[in-house]
């Protein structure tokens, strides 16, 4: 069964090479592997292509510019489809998705359309994180599930979609290009009853590098699911 495992960069030179290592030793080439880097400074497509020269199953799709991380997501699903993958993953490359839950994942996707992983189901899922972070991740989760009725860790990105069970125009009618792709996409694909399954993890946070997310990505996103709550009849 061909497998694909996407995952996002900008400016993670150090992680992805973590990663990249990790996904290697543990799976070999099981997996293709694709990069999608948004024209990181830091010079992360290069440390790609370093791997891409070694291993053939790990390819680089290197963009123009810092298009968003959704953006970046419908890439990667839509590249899957069209070459016939039949299981997709998709993580962070910061160093909080731990590859070792992939072998969980794949063994329960069989009987599910998308698994996804929850930080909420584990007390202890974000030790070590700061106060103010535990804190804006916790009211984010209960915001959605106030608006959307979403008990699901909606805005996670380490998933696994079942491409033989689920409709591409299902995944891509999310129309945000930024974080809210996340949740977006999981209450269009709750509301169209697939089956969708949660596994707990514990995330460390991350030890290298600085998150991308602004003050300015969280009122937008705010502002976006007011959108979303308010037509959501129509979805």
């Amino acid at each position: 069964m061909k497998k694909l495992i996407v995952i996002p960069t900008y400016n993670e030179k150090k992680n992805i090479n973590i990663l990249l290592k990790k996904l290697i030793k543990l799976y070999k080439s099981n997996f293709k592997i694709l990069v999608i880097d948004d024209n990181s400074p830091d010079g992360t497509a290069s440390e790609v292509l370093k791997f891409k020269k070694k291993y053939k199953f790990i390819q680089l799709k290197s963009r123009h510019k810092k298009l968003g991380i959704g953006s970046a997501h419908k890439y990667g699903i839509k590249y899957a489809f069209k070459n016939k993958f039949k299981i997709l993953i998709t993580m962070d490359s910061d160093g909080t998705h731990d590859p070792k839950h992939i072998k969980k994942i794949l063994f329960l996707i069989k009987d599910y359309d998308l698994i996804t992983t929850s930080r909420f189901s584990d007390k202890d899922s974000l030790k070590g994180w700061p106060i103010v972070r535990i804190i804006l991740t916790n009211i984010r989760h209960l915001i959605i599930k106030f608006f959307l009725g979403l008990n699901i860790d909606a805005s996670g990105a380490y998933r696994c979609y079942n491409l033989k069970r689920l409709k591409i125009k299902d995944i891509l009618a999310a129309k945000d290009n930024g974080y809210s792709f996340f949740w977006e996409s999981i209450f269009i694909l709750y509301k169209k009853k697939y089956s969708i399954h949660e596994i707990p993890v514990k995330l460390p946070y991350r030890s290298i590098g600085s998150s991308k997310m602004k003050i300015k990505d969280i009122l937008i996103a705010l502002i976006y699911l007011l959108i979303v709550y308010l037509k959501k009849s129509k979805y």
